[in-house]
């Protein structure tokens, strides 16, 4: 099982490049796709699911061009958008035969399919409810529902847990980790913590171009002995966010406590902390830094 996206570039009429000479190949397992919005993921996603074409370069699945042969991934690929519609008048039951039809499956096969899925995402005290009395939470189960109708082997979720509460942000990564074992899921995300909760891999993008494809570890790791916490006073602030890597500012009684990504102590005050992938997501997406990973 293998999606491999080779030197893939992306450029619009307006002469924009969103992506530029992509190079990934992806294993089953969760890979954490990570970058601010308007970074490229949406586009990358737009042609893995074969919406869009590369204008340079080529993806394949187990060796088959996909924007030739599409039939083949689309067999195999579900898909859940960030925008993702419902039929409030419907109920999940007829929400996801009507899914079904459209996906061009068995209807029988895919009554029993609903069935599993029903069950899979805890949806049967709804199920004959009509979908726009659910929370986001249980619409968004139900987006995951139609995109595992056919039992897809590459899984793409788009911004899954934009608004949602914490509860149901859990329980949604809970239920990514448990697809996992046999599919290729790829989670895009600007919240990285749903990346640093769910993901084996990351696949750092800025402006187009990828930073880094790395285990969640490795990442973190490469900014052991770089990340401080500095207390000062507010007045200090714009001077060392005008200087430094910044991160998190917290207010605190006796003054200001600031997090600084330097390779050196920034301040004299400054005390080593342990870094976290947010660290390593601001520090390799600088502007003040702007290089990829050695």
């Amino acid at each position: 099982m293998m999606l491999s996206i080779k030197n893939v570039s992306k450029k619009y009429s307006n002469n924009f490049t969103a992506l530029s000479n992509f190079n990934l190949e992806l294993e089953r397992g969760i890979i954490g796709l990570l970058g601010a919005n308007g970074a490229g993921k949406s586009t990358l996603m737009k042609m893995i699911a074969t919406v869009s074409k590369p204008t340079e370069g080529v993806i394949t699945w187990n060796g088959c061009n996909i924007h030739k042969n599409g039939d083949e991934l689309r067999h195999a690929l579900g898909y859940l958008p960030q925008s993702f519609g419902v039929f409030p008048n419907l109920n999940a039951i007829e929400f996801l035969k009507y899914m079904a039809a459209l996906k061009g499956l068995n209807m029988k096969k895919a009554v029993n399919r609903i069935n599993e899925l029903i069950d899979l995402l805890n949806l049967r005290d709804a199920a004959n409810k009509s979908i726009g009395n659910y929370s986001g939470g249980m619409k968004q189960r139900i987006g995951i529902a139609q995109a595992l109708l056919n039992d897809p082997k590459i899984l793409i979720v788009d911004e899954p847990t934009v608004g949602l509460d914490p509860n149901e942000r859990m329980n949604f990564r809970n239920l990514i980790n448990s697809l996992s074992k046999d599919k290729i899921i790829i989670l895009s995300t600007h919240i990285v913590s749903d990346v640093e909760a769910s993901a084996e891999k990351i696949v750092l993008i800025d402006k187009g171009k990828l930073m880094c494809f790395c285990k969640n570890e490795e990442l973190i790791n490469s900014l052991e002995g770089i990340v401080w916490e500095c207390l000062t006073e507010e007045s200090h602030l714009k001077e060392i966010k005008d200087n430094y890597i910044t991160g998190n500012i917290i207010r605190r009684s006796e003054g200001m406590v600031i997090r600084i990504i330097s390779e050196s102590k920034p301040l004299q005050n400054a005390l080593s902390v342990i870094p976290t992938l947010e660290d390593a997501y601001i520090y390799y997406t600088s502007k003040k830094r702007g290089e990829n990973i050695e």
